[in-house]
């Protein structure tokens, strides 16, 4: 099975590029202030190889941010496919959206959807009794993302999260 990928990093006219702060220029503009963002979507197999194939997306829809950052956003993206695949049904999708605020910084938002389930969506993480096996996979999105939430329900379920690096102080002297 073939996995569909789409990327998007600053085309004008790209159907996936979005400017946080205006529209996105036509050719001949240029885009000076506003946020920098690329989204990427990737279909996922309804099956035990949906954690692997989502972390290789994220890997190279993160390429060249900090290593600590792309840790926890594939561990983060591995529990939510990993949640997807055995708790949902099919499609099961992955959208990593990187956003590089004019401010500097980087936001990154990670989107699992599923085409449902029959599971109300618990209000926090149930903790995993010590001896299991499973049952960690929110309590680590919790713990690692600065925000989170899910949404399930019979014809769809929405996991997202965000992760989110403020710009570095300059240590250039003035």
């Amino acid at each position: 099975m073939r996995h569909r990928t789409s990327t998007s990093r600053d085309h004008p006219g790209s159907v996936l590029e979005r400017s946080v702060r205006r529209p996105a220029p036509v050719d001949g503009q240029a885009e000076t202030g506003a946020a920098r963002a690329t989204t990427q979507i990737t279909d996922l197999p309804y099956g035990p190889k949906a954690a692997e194939v989502a972390r290789e997306a994220v890997a190279v829809a993160l390429h060249g941010t900090e290593e600590d950052l792309l840790d926890d956003a594939r561990l983060i993206t591995s529990e939510l496919a990993t949640n997807a695949f055995a708790s949902g049904s099919p499609p099961l999708v992955l959208c990593v959206d990187r956003t590089t605020p004019s401010i500097g910084g980087l936001e990154v938002e990670i989107t699992v959807t599923d085409g449902g389930c029959s599971h109300p969506s618990p209000s926090s993480p149930p903790a995993p009794e010590e001896e299991a096996e499973s049952g960690r996979g929110l309590v680590i999105v919790e713990a690692l993302a600065d925000a989170w939430s899910l949404t399930t329900g019979t014809h769809g379920t929405r996991a997202w999260c965000r992760l989110t690096r403020n710009a570095r102080p300059s240590t250039a002297s003035t």
